[in-house]
């Protein structure tokens, strides 16, 4: 049984893994990173093994601490993935992008895989059907984009996510929220129709925080999960001790 722990831009998320089955889920904040893990590990004693994947600036140390219960790892670019990376910089290629595409190919074998994770920033990934991680994009996601229009203009407010009313606002807050909310699933959709162009076959998978919430405004098919990450993190994790 294993820990799979996801530490993002905004929050850490968490997952309790008995092989392929996630017994329970997990969000808390950075702050209380250790009572909340102690809390895990004393709910589910046949925990052997907490993994790690951080893209924000939590140090090492305090997972460390938990050493003495369980065996602690650290997901690494080091580690061994089931695809072949032909990023430019493979060594920049973000922790949890590289999760997310191991995740999908492992999970869907021997097919063209876009992940879009849209959360802080939303991050597109493709892996193709001869599991070669082609490369992707990054974009800010929606709260960044409310935030952005209200921090480097004068007087536009900060909104919170809201779905617009219409395409066509009425107001400045109204069309804000046109502005960012559908701006941006028109982004995601020509992303995809960008890569159906060039592939047959390709399946779609969002996650991330705010892949429920955009999921139900796509036009195109996908297969939303918020939990992808954690989930592709037991799989890495898994593929890591069959391969080393």
């Amino acid at each position: 049984m294993i820990v799979t722990v996801d530490v993002g831009n905004t929050r850490i998320k968490a997952a309790v893994f008995e092989g392929n089955t996630n017994l329970k889920n997990f969000v808390f904040d950075k702050t209380v990173l250790e009572n909340e893990i102690k809390k895990i590990l004393k709910e589910f004693q046949t925990i052997n093994s907490l993994v790690v994947s951080s893209v924000a600036d939590v140090e090492k140390q305090a997972f460390l601490v938990f050493e003495k219960w369980v065996q602690v790892h650290f997901v690494s670019h080091e580690d061994a993935f089931p695809f072949i990376n032909n990023y430019g910089t493979p060594k920049t290629l973000g922790i949890d992008r590289m999760v997310l595409a191991a995740g999908a190919a492992l999970l869907y074998p021997n097919q063209n895989r876009l992940v879009i994770d849209a959360g802080t920033c939303v991050t597109y990934d493709f892996v193709d059907e001869n599991n070669v991680y082609q490369g992707g994009a990054i974009a800010p996601g929606l709260r960044l984009r409310y935030e952005s229009l209200h921090a480097f203009t004068a007087k536009l407010p900060l909104l919170k996510l809201q779905s617009p009313e219409s395409y066509v606002g009425k107001s400045t807050s109204e069309s804000i929220h046109s502005g960012v909310v559908n701006g941006l699933v028109y982004e995601i959709d020509g992303f995809i129709e960008e890569y159906k162009t060039g592939c047959s076959k390709i399946i779609i998978i969002l996650t991330g925080g705010d892949a429920e919430f955009l999921a139900k405004r796509l036009k195109n098919t996908i297969f939303a999960n918020s939990n992808f990450l954690l989930e592709s993190l037991n799989q890495t994790f898994q593929y890591k001790i069959k391969n080393d």
